[in-house]
């Protein structure tokens, strides 16, 4: 199969993310009915490890991991709790595009972040695009604050501990099979969860207490870890045929599926005002792109290590 030939597995896998990614929202929506998020967050995890152990297991990767990345699961661990529960929070009560257009900030982050933790060179015009992308969130977030209060700052910090987990999953990947990291992130946050929500419950703290789901929420609890699941094994497959740089930008169909499927479901349609501020997220984040993509050519040729797998592209929840 010639490099040509690979991109278009690369990219239908690419589509078939973006079609599954967006029934994680909705399937945790339908269980925030009757299920806190602090619970749907830990059943996302549980799903997830049950299912990943036998792929691991049939795939005959190592099982061990090191002091370093053990450390390093920890923390990716513990950003992708805190990024799920606060988009689960989220999208209990928002409309899921509406939610989802506000993380899509999270590329900015990453870029901020990297330029100001680790010193990496990011010129004026890239911080330009951050900063009218995070103009084009607040268009976003101020009629969903009007009617929703708080909770429409939640994404935000969803985009924030995704972008710390990212940076996590950079490192770690050095270290670790992408298919193994997602299996023991999983066991790692259901030991994490499981302590935080018997405390919460204890302490009467809504969204963090224990229910018995009654009838179909047993449904949609299983389906928010079979989604997460699928779509990240889609996107983990779908960079082995395809360079982050090609799949990247139709990461951006993924609001278009949450937008179709918001509606279908839910009856939800993101509002004029909502349309501008997703095409400045959209905009802003295409021409962060091009620009890696301009800097990249300038850059002197390397041959990455066969080990380290490609990151996954920013913004994709799916690696959560």
């Amino acid at each position: 199969m010639t490099g040509t030939d690979r991109i278009l597995p690369g990219v239908m896998l690419m589509l078939g993310f973006c079609l599954t990614a967006p029934l994680i929202d909705v399937a945790s929506k339908l269980a925030a009915a009757t299920v806190p998020a602090g619970q749907i967050t830990l059943a996302r995890f549980v799903v997830q490890a049950l299912l990943m152990l036998p792929v691991v297991l049939l795939m005959g990767l190592p099982m061990g991991a090191g002091p370093r990345a053990l450390w390093l699961l920890f923390w990716r661990a513990a950003f992708s709790i805190l990024a799920t529960f606060f988009f689960v929070a989220a999208v209990a009560v928002m409309p899921i595009a509406d939610a989802l257009a506000i993380v899509f900030v999270e590329p900015f982050i990453i870029l901020l972040l990297g330029w100001l933790i680790f010193g990496e060179e990011v010129g004026p015009r890239r911080l330009g695009a951050s900063v009218i992308g995070f103009a084009g969130c607040l268009l976003v977030i101020q009629p969903s604050f009007a009617v929703f209060g708080a909770v429409a700052f939640y994404p935000l910090g969803t985009a924030l501990f995704f972008a710390l987990y990212m940076l996590a999953t950079r490192r770690l990947s050095q270290v670790m099979h992408p298919v193994t990291m997602q299996l023991h992130t999983a066991v790692m946050a259901v030991v994490l969860c499981l302590p935080l929500l018997l405390a919460g419950h204890l302490g009467g703290v809504a969204a963090l207490s224990l229910v018995l789901p009654a009838g179909i929420a047993w449904t949609w609890l299983g389906a928010v870890g079979v989604a997460a699941t699928v779509s990240h094994m889609l996107i983990t497959y779908a960079l082995r045929f395809a360079p982050s740089a090609t799949l990247a930008p139709l990461h951006y169909l993924e609001l278009v599926s949450a937008v179709g499927l918001g509606y279908l479901v839910f009856g939800d349609f993101p509002d004029p005002l909502t349309w501008v501020g997703i095409a400045v997220i959209a905009g802003s984040g295409l021409y962060i792109i091009h620009r890696e993509r301009s800097l990249q050519r300038h850059r002197p040729l390397s041959v990455p290590p066969l080990s380290a797998p490609e990151a996954p592209p920013a913004g994709s929840r799916a690696a959560e």
